[in-house]
């Protein structure tokens, strides 16, 4: 299954997001984040709190709903919005009628300078538990309507 995480930018959470489901899903699903107005570059405080972590960053980069919408791009099954904005401009007709979630996040980069970091790391924690849940579903035996519903709990998550 792919997923498909979006928020407004597709600079910060989303990426970090990306990262986080690189790491830890194991091969289990394929995940890309986008943006709906998407800033063209990763953030970066982003990248270096992924080296820092010891997360590679090659291939993530900032990218439009545009370019997920071609009939050769991925049809995920999941799709998870990070922001009201990107909840509220996600097509409503998106090809495969996925599962769709809103995990809300703060953006980071709303933070004072001098809490960047910390704020990159608390929305870096709070994706870890929420993508750790989601990946400890049976989710490759579960109806649509079920997995949204597990979805939906998962962003109610601290």
């Amino acid at each position: 299954m792919d997923i498909l995480v979006l928020c407004t930018g597709n600079s910060v959470r989303s990426i970090l997001a990306e990262a986080i489901f690189r790491r830890d899903a194991a091969g289990r699903v394929g995940v890309i984040s986008a943006g709906t107005n998407p800033v063209g570059r990763v953030h970066p405080a982003v990248l270096a709190f992924l080296d820092r972590k010891g997360l590679p960053s090659a291939g993530l980069r900032s990218k439009g709903l545009a370019e997920l919408l071609g009939a050769s791009a991925p049809r995920p099954g999941v799709i998870l919005t990070l922001c009201p904005a990107a909840a509220e401009e996600l097509p409503g007709d998106w090809p495969g009628r996925p599962a769709t979630a809103h995990w809300p996040m703060q953006d980071p980069v709303a933070a004072p300078p001098d809490q960047l970091d910390l704020a990159i790391q608390q929305a870096f924690h709070r994706l870890t538990s929420r993508i750790n849940a989601l990946l400890a579903l049976p989710f490759e035996d579960m109806q649509r309507a079920d997995l949204a519903a597990a979805l939906d709990r998962i962003g109610e998550m601290l």
